[in-house]
């Protein structure tokens, strides 16, 4: 047999183990279930609902036409026995195999994602506005839609903290590595003498769940303490004249959320009531993670002790990831977006 023949041979065998992992058949019965909602007459009642389960729907389809894809591939491939149709094959098939590292009970959700400065005052709020940059370019890359939820701007420049929700197939269980603590190390461009300075911001990153995703939190209405105020404009024709944005405060537990930059008063209630679970169930990990006296797997605390990543702009350049060792020499590219290596690698984990 040829050494072709033996590495397509290699690439059926994977291919049916992928397959099988990712569960066509269900992801199927899902495309049906999503189909049918979506005839309903009620449906568009609700349009940013209604959005997201178009976005679920033309993700699982598009996923469901990549493997179908693949497969006819596979029979082309078998006919012409040429070794570089066959690694490009391979390389393909690489892809599709990442999402069978995307098993955790909620990998498929959006995610809320939220970056806070830490020490370094207006060069670690500076440091925030370039990981938000960052994140921006990566979403875009993949795809994904980004909506900023809440947002507090520094007191000279950057940003002091930012919450925002990102929308597609898979997205929590691609960002989840990346909370932890994040350090820059760069010349610094907020003083005369360009010194050495060390920044440093935390980003946290949890599912977003429904009310029918978590049965066993209850969130009662007499817990909950709403405070609803005009969102912070940038003044002219967008200064808000209502009071849409939403503070909730959940008496019990005295967790604070805010969500401001819908025009609608109804939607930022829906995002800080969806955050407000979010961080309810953190707590609630947290607690059975302490009880178990170690990490449970499906989420581990963003805590400023966690440091996961150094990003270095000077006296050279470097980007290390210290839980897999990943390097990079190119900064610059890392922060325009390019964070596949690095997601990858932790995702394999």
């Amino acid at each position: 047999m040829s050494d072709v023949k033996i590495k397509i041979d290699e690439v059926i065998e994977e291919f049916d183990t992928i397959v099988k992992s990712l569960n066509l058949a269900a992801k199927e019965e899902e495309t049906k279930k999503l189909e049918a909602a979506s005839t309903d007459p009620d449906f568009w009642n609700d349009q940013a609902a209604a959005r997201e389960t178009m976005q679920k729907l033309g993700d699982i389809k598009k996923e469901i036409e990549e493997i179908e894809g693949i497969a006819e591939e596979i029979e082309i491939v078998k006919e012409l026995d040429d070794q570089a149709e066959v690694d490009k094959l391979a390389k393909r098939l690489a892809k599709l195999k990442l999402k069978t590292y995307l098993s955790g009970k909620y990998d498929i959700k959006n995610a809320i994602v939220a970056i806070h400065a830490g020490q370094g005052g207006t060069e670690a709020m500076d440091w925030v506005s370039m990981l938000l940059r960052m994140y921006m370019r990566f979403c875009e890359r993949k795809g994904w839609e980004m909506e900023v939820v809440d947002q507090t701007a520094g007191e000279e420049a950057g940003i002091k903290s930012i919450t925002f929700r990102v929308v597609g197939a898979y997205v929590y269980g691609y960002l989840k590595g990346e909370a932890g603590t994040h350090r820059l190390v760069r010349q610094s461009p907020f003083n005369a003498d360009k010194l050495r300075q060390t920044s440093f911001a935390l980003v946290e990153v949890l599912p977003e769940f429904e009310e029918v995703d978590l049965p066993d939190i209850e969130i009662k209405e007499d817990d909950l303490e709403w405070d609803f105020f005009r969102a912070s404009g940038q003044g002219g024709q967008n200064v808000q004249k209502v009071s849409s944005a939403v503070r909730l405060r959940h008496k019990p537990t005295g967790l604070v959320v805010t969500a401001q930059t819908e025009r609608y008063q109804e939607q930022n209630r829906k995002y800080a009531l969806n955050l407000l679970r979010a961080k309810l169930w953190a707590r609630h990990q947290e607690e059975q993670r302490k009880e178990k006296e170690k990490v449970s797997g499906e989420y581990t605390p963003a805590t400023w002790g966690t440091q996961i990543r150094s990003y270095v702009l000077h006296p050279y350049k470097m980007v290390k990831d210290l839980r897999t060792a990943v390097e990079t020499s190119n900064p610059d590219a890392v922060l325009d977006g390019d964070l596949d290596e690095f997601v990858e690698a932790e995702l394999k984990l």
